[in-house]
């Protein structure tokens, strides 16, 4: 049977439970349909980029599954009818990917930087300034290289 990814976006006022009912409600109709699904996971709630049905926020939850295209097409039929389902996306995959997806993975890597303490570390946000040593610029603006000037210049210099 081929292997999708499908990724789907519920309203931010559902609570946790009832995202999992319709994570639930979705298995079902795979199962029932003759697919099984290899992997649930629930991203929790994320800002959108721009306003969905007037939502800000929308939990995300990804199913891998393993299914044919028509269990698919009834569990998209299904999510297009609920109102708690903003949006949703299904990608035909070779294989599913093993471990944790990425968007996982970027927040364990989120929660171990903020656990060092170097989030906010300003070498960090704007890179190494070696290259800028401030103390030789003092010492080339204190020390008196410049040529001595001439008398007209000096002249010049009185009369302005």
């Amino acid at each position: 049977m081929p292997l999708y990814e499908h990724v789907f976006l519920a309203r931010q006022d559902l609570g946790a439970q009832q995202v999992e009912e319709l994570t639930a409600q979705y298995k079902g109709i795979i199962e029932q349909m003759g697919g099984s699904i290899t992997k649930t996971e629930a991203w929790g709630v994320k800002s959108l980029s721009y306003r969905l049905r007037k939502n800000r926020k929308a939990h995300f939850t990804l199913l891998n599954v393993d299914a044919p295209a028509a269990a698919l097409m009834e569990v998209e039929r299904q999510q297009r009818l609920s109102e708690d389902v903003l949006r949703y996306l299904t990608v035909r995959v070779d294989e599913h990917e093993a471990g944790p997806s990425a968007m996982m993975r970027k927040s364990d890597r989120d929660d171990r930087r903020g656990e060092r303490g170097d989030r906010f570390d300003r070498g960090d946000r704007f890179g190494d300034r070696g290259d800028r040593d401030r103390g030789e610029r003092r010492e080339r603006r204190d020390r008196d290289d410049r040529p001595p000037r001439d008398a007209a210049d000096e002249a010049t210099a009185t009369e302005g």
